[in-house]
């Protein structure tokens, strides 16, 4: 049986009085049935693993370079993430794809320097509304995903998949629990058929999960887990998502 996932990203919040607030309140509330995880702002992941270190909750980053090392002014490779401790990195959020225009080759490359380096890419796939309405959603995920695939060849099935509906995501919104079903079995199908181990691989959803709908969505037989945005900066609602994934 694939073990449960639970993935905050804090996108771009926090403070170190808040951080240690929130990180404090995780660590009481252990233990936990699922894995937990949380990908923070670059700037705050040294006080993080501080934090965290001998515990078993893991830490991550929220974006990676695809260089190794080089004059790339602002960006942060997967060398210096390991150094960190890092155990996951998002790769190809919808709002890297949309506000900085991240292709499906770029997301690859980068989900292939974490790997290099030990660092568990977190796929990110979604269709927007208007391919969702226009019945392309099938069609965006597993263009998305097959880019990855390609890139990682024999080293794919190390990679976390998350399907995040764009339409979904901060919005309130959430996909049913059979629509994230149906993505999330036609992923695993795509993942199974490149890889042989897809029905050991781990698929988050993600997309306005809350306290509310997580234990629903979980059950679903193809969600493992979610990766969840701003929920995950409220210590009780994160607790309960975490708690959800049983």
């Amino acid at each position: 049986m694939r073990r449960k996932l639970v993935v905050g990203n804090w996108k771009m919040h926090g403070n170190r009085a808040a951080n240690a607030e929130l990180l404090a309140a995780l660590l009481a509330a252990r233990p936990y049935m699922a894995d937990v995880a949380v990908c923070v702002p670059a700037l705050f992941l040294h006080e993080t693993a501080a934090t965290l270190a001998g515990s078993d909750l893991r830490w991550g980053a929220q974006d990676v370079s695809e260089h190794e090392q080089g004059a790339y002014t602002g960006e942060i490779s997967a060398a210096m993430l390991a150094e960190c401790g890092c155990r996951y990195a998002i790769v190809g959020h919808s709002e890297r794809r949309a506000y900085h225009g991240e292709s499906d080759a770029l997301v690859a490359r980068k989900a292939q320097a974490a790997l290099a380096r030990g660092v568990t890419p977190i796929v990110c796939v979604g269709e927007t509304l208007a391919e969702r309405d226009g019945g392309q959603t099938e069609a965006v995920v597993k263009r998305q995903l097959s880019a990855v695939i390609h890139q990682l060849t024999h080293c794919a099935a190390e990679m976390v998949v998350a399907y995040e509906p764009v339409w979904a995501i901060g919005t309130g919104r959430t996909a049913t629990p059979e629509q994230a079903q149906q993505v999330h079995a036609v992923l695993r199908a795509q993942l199974q058929a490149a890889t042989g181990r897809g029905a050991t691989m781990t698929i988050l959803y993600g997309g306005s999960v809350k306290a509310d709908n997580a234990a629903t969505l979980f059950a679903q037989p193809d969600i493992d887990g979610g990766l969840i945005g701003g929920a995950s900066l409220k210590a009780a609602d994160f607790i309960a998502i975490c708690r959800a994934a049983t």
